[in-house]
């Protein structure tokens, strides 16, 4: 699969944050996130390995017991079942890969076609 840049096609998250899945194979899903600042997401906990990296903004991030003050160029690996939230501290953009895919996010992307 190969995806051309396209700035249209983002979705709501929940309030401050918007989603795009961008590609997709049989394991793994890439989505871009824009979060503005003052948004959270809150504590919340899923089978899927999540990694990430921080391409702009500045993030605060809890992951089990642990709190990391994310910067531009940082990166995460947030293993599968364990609960994490993010406080947005400055508007940021996030790529992150999810494994296995979240087939939730394809379901978003596709109801709109």
């Amino acid at each position: 699969m190969f995806q051309k840049r396209d700035d249209s096609g983002y979705k709501p998250a929940i309030p401050g944050i918007e989603m795009k899945a961008l590609v997709h194979g049989e394991k793994t899903l890439m989505t871009k996130f824009l979060l503005n600042k003052g948004s959270a997401i809150p504590p919340h906990a899923h089978p899927h390995e999540q990694t990430g990296y921080l391409v702009k903004g500045r993030l605060k991030f809890t992951i089990g017991a642990e709190e990391h003050d994310a910067r531009e160029g940082d990166s995460w690996c947030i293993t599968g079942n364990v609960e994490h939230k993010v406080e947005v501290l400055e508007d940021a953009v996030v790529l992150e890969v999810f494994s296995p895919v979240r087939e939730e996010y394809l379901s978003a992307e596709r109801s709109d076609t």
